[in-house]
């Protein structure tokens, strides 16, 4: 039953995770479920904590992540090493939030960035008529595939998006490029 947690329950979730906590879950699906900005700041902090550690699966989708969720979340999400597929879709978050997760910011005076958590990411799921990804997301997505921050990405879902027909075709043509570097 959607919402039967109340609209505190991922956060009071979050909350309880500790560092290791259920080590053995692969797979966390939070479909139609409210998460929110607070709730992905939660997460984030779980992770952070070390909670979930061989995640493999993270669905968020229709979720009601805005831009300082997914901003508050990314660090983490890029932290899971054994992430390779997550699914973001019909949520309100834009092209601040996509960057944050694709191409953070460097830190001043540190070296360049390498792939961390995203090093095994396969599957990546942004589209939706709520996700509000528009020509500048889709650069940044393809800059990150042009940088090798991607390394693994086989799908991109887009669909759905404000962003124009030819940003999603450079993001795909972005893509294709990279998987076939791969297995030249």
């Amino acid at each position: 039953m959607p919402g039967a947690a109340g609209p505190d329950g991922v956060q009071r979730l979050a909350e309880g995770l500790g560092a290791g906590a259920l080590p053995a879950v692969t797979m966390l699906s939070l479909y139609s479920m409210h998460v929110g900005d607070a709730g992905a700041s939660e997460l984030a902090a779980a992770l952070g904590r070390g909670a979930l550690p061989r995640l493999k699966r993270l669905v968020l989708d229709d979720a009601a992540i805005g831009n300082a969720g997914l901003v508050a979340l990314a660090p983490a999400v890029r932290r899971l090493p054994a992430l390779e597929r997550l699914y973001l879709t019909e949520s309100p978050f834009g092209d601040e939030g996509l960057a944050a997760l694709v191409a953070p910011p460097p830190t001043a005076g540190a070296p360049p960035p390498t792939a961390g958590g995203l090093a095994k990411l396969e599957e990546l799921w942004l589209g939706g008529v709520r996700t509000q990804i528009t020509d500048a997301g889709c650069a940044a997505i393809a800059a990150a595939l042009d940088s090798g921050a991607l390394p693994a990405l086989e799908l991109l879902h887009l669909h759905g998006t404000p962003a124009s027909a030819a940003a999603q075709a450079a993001v795909h043509a972005a893509l294709v490029s990279c998987i076939e570097s791969r297995r030249a």
